[in-house]
C-alpha cells in the first residue's frame, strides 16, 4: 500500500472516506479497511483504521474497548462522555445498543462504582438543562460552597447532581457566582474536595462547560508532555475532533501552552513508515 494513497485518505473529510470505502468494495469485492489492516502496522495502523470509522461508531468502539478490555479505561470514559453533546450522547447509546446489543449504562455501570458511576449515568441520560435559569444561579453557588468548602468532609453527591444537569450556559454563570461567594474557582475547590477518577470527571464536565476545545487543547498537551507519548489519546482527540473544532483547539493550545500544537506533535511523535509497498 502506497503512502500517497494513505495521504490521499486523511486529505478527505469522514464522509468522503465512507463514499470511498463504498465505492472500493463495488469495485473490488474486497473491505478497504481490512485490506488497510493487512498492510499497515502498529499506530499508524490504530490511527488510518479511526479515520476510517464513522464519528459515533467510533466513540462506540472507544467506550467498548474501554470497557471490555483488561481493566476500565476510565480516561476514556471520562474524555467521551463529558464533552459530547446531549444528541451525540443519544447516539451514542443507540449505536452501541445496535452494534453489540448491550445497554451502555448497564456495562458501564457494571464497571464502575460511586459518585464516579453515578455521575457517568447522569451524563448517559443526556438530559441537561437548557438554556440560564437566572432564578437558581445564586442558590447552584451557594448550594456547592456548603457541599465542598463550608463544609467538614465534602458532600460528593450535590457536585455530581448539580454540574451533571445543568447546562453548560448555566454553569458558567453559576462558576462566576461561586468564585465571588467562595473565593476559589470551581476547578480548585474540586481539586481539593474530592481525588481519584471522580475528580478526573468533574473537571472535565467544568472544564469542558468552560470551553470544549480548551479541554481538549489541554488533553492533548498532558498526553504528549512528560515521559513519553499516549498515543492513544492523541490519536482519539485528533482523530474525533478533526472535524468539530480542530482549529480552535490549535488556537487554544497555542495560547494556553505558548507553542503551537503541529510543533509539538512533530517533536513528541515519529514519522511511521512501515508499510509493504505493494
Amino acid at each position: 500500500m502506497k503512502l500517497e494513497s494513505l495521504w490521499l485518505l486523511t486529505a478527505r473529510s469522514n464522509a468522503q472516506r465512507q463514499d470511498i470505502k463504498i465505492a472500493y468494495k463495488t469495485l473490488f469485492g474486497k473491505d478497504l479497511v481490512d485490506n488497510l489492516k493487512g498492510e499497515l502496522g502498529g499506530k499508524f495502523e490504530t490511527l488510518i483504521v479511526a479515520l476510517m470509522t464513522p464519528p459515533i461508531a467510533y466513540d462506540v468502539t472507544s467506550l467498548r474497548n474501554a470497557i471490555k478490555g483488561a481493566g476500565t479505561d476510565e480516561k476514556v470514559l471520562v474524555e467521551i462522555l463529558a464533552s459530547r453533546t446531549p444528541q451525540q450522547v443519544k447516539e451514542i447509546v443507540a449505536a452501541y445498543r445496535k452494534e453489540y446489543d448491550d445497554d451502555l449504562e448497564e456495562d458501564i455501570s457494571g464497571d464502575t462504582s460511586g459518585h464516579f458511576k453515578r455521575l457517568l449515568v447522569i451524563l448517559l441520560q443526556a438530559n441537561r438543562q437548557q438554556g440560564i435559569q437566572q432564578e437558581t444561579i445564586e442558590t447552584d453557588a451557594q448550594v456547592l460552597f456548603k457541599a465542598g468548602e463550608q463544609k467538614f468532609g465534602t458532600d460528593e453527591q450535590t457536585f455530581v447532581t448539580i454540574l451533571g444537569n445543568r447546562s453548560a450556559e448555566h454553569l458558567k454563570k453559576v462558576f462566576d457566582a461561586y468564585m465571588k461567594l467562595s473565593g476559589y474557582e470551581m476547578e480548585e475547590s474540586i481539586k481539593r474536595e474530592t481525588s481519584g477518577s471522580l475528580e478526573d470527571l468533574l473537571l472535565a464536565v467544568v472544564k469542558c462547560a468552560r470551553s470544549v476545545p480548551a479541554y481538549f487543547a489541554e488533553t492533548l498537551y498532558y498526553a504528549m508532555k512528560g515521559a513519553g507519548t499516549d498515543d492513544n489519546t492523541l490519536i482519539r482527540v485528533m482523530v474525533s475532533r478533526s472535524e468539530i473544532d480542530m482549529l480552535d483547539i490549535r488556537a487554544d493550545f497555542r495560547r494556553m501552552f505558548a507553542c503551537s500544537l503541529f510543533s509539538m506533535i512533530k517533536v513528541h511523535t515519529h514519522t511511521h513508515t512501515e508499510t509493504r509497498q505493494t
